[in-house]
C-alpha cells in the first residue's frame, strides 16, 4: 500500500481534529445542536406552515363538531409562537457559541502554526545567506532585504504596530 501523501495527512489531521471536537460536546450540546439542525432545515418550516393552517381553520371554521378555542386575533397563538421564538433564539445562540469556540481554537492553532512557520523560513533564510557566502555569492549573501527578512520577527512588536495603526 502506497504511503499516504503530505495532502492526505493533512486532510485526516483535520478530520481528526474536527471529530475530537465533536465528540467532546456534552450531551446537551448534542441535543442542542439537534434541535439547532432540525429549526434550519424545511422540515421544520413545512411543520409550522401545516400546523399554523390547520390552528387558523380550525379557529376560524364554521362547523359543529370544534369549538373555537383561540378565536381570531388568535392570541393563545402568539403566546405560543412567541415562547418558541424565545426557545430557538436560545437553541441557534447556544450553537453560535460553541462554533465560536471552536473558530478560537482554530484560531489559536492557525497562529502557532504561523509562529513556528516564521521561525522556520527565518532559520531557512539565514541558512541561505550563509551558502550563498560560502558559495561566492556575496551580491546575494549581502542583500539587505534578504538580510532583513532573515532577522527574527517580533510578533509582540508586529501586534503593537498594528493596534498603533488601526486606532
Amino acid at each position: 500500500m502506497d504511503s499516504p501523501t503530505h495532502v492526505q495527512e493533512h486532510i485526516s489531521t483535520i478530520l481528526k481534529h474536527e471529530q475530537d471536537f465533536l465528540a467532546r460536546r456534552t450531551p446537551n450540546e448534542r441535543m442542542g445542536d439537534s434541535f439547532a439542525a432540525f429549526i434550519g432545515s424545511l422540515s421544520f418550516v413545512s411543520i409550522h406552515l401545516i400546523g399554523l393552517l390547520f390552528w387558523v381553520l380550525i379557529n376560524t371554521a364554521h362547523s359543529g363538531f370544534v369549538s373555537h378555542f383561540d378565536p381570531f386575533p388568535f392570541s393563545l397563538l402568539g403566546t405560543c409562537l412567541s415562547f418558541e421564538a424565545i426557545l430557538i433564539a436560545s437553541f441557534i445562540l447556544m450553537r453560535q457559541a460553541r462554533l465560536a469556540r471552536r473558530a478560537d481554537e482554530r484560531d489559536h492553532l492557525m497562529l502557532q502554526i504561523l509562529l513556528l512557520t516564521e521561525k522556520e523560513i527565518t532559520a531557512v533564510v539565514g541558512m541561505n545567506r550563509e551558502i550563498a557566502s560560502q558559495l561566492g555569492l556575496i551580491k546575494v549573501a549581502k542583500d539587505k532585504e534578504i538580510e532583513e527578512l532573515g532577522k527574527r520577527t517580533s510578533i509582540d512588536d508586529v501586534a503593537q504596530t498594528i493596534q498603533d495603526n488601526l486606532s
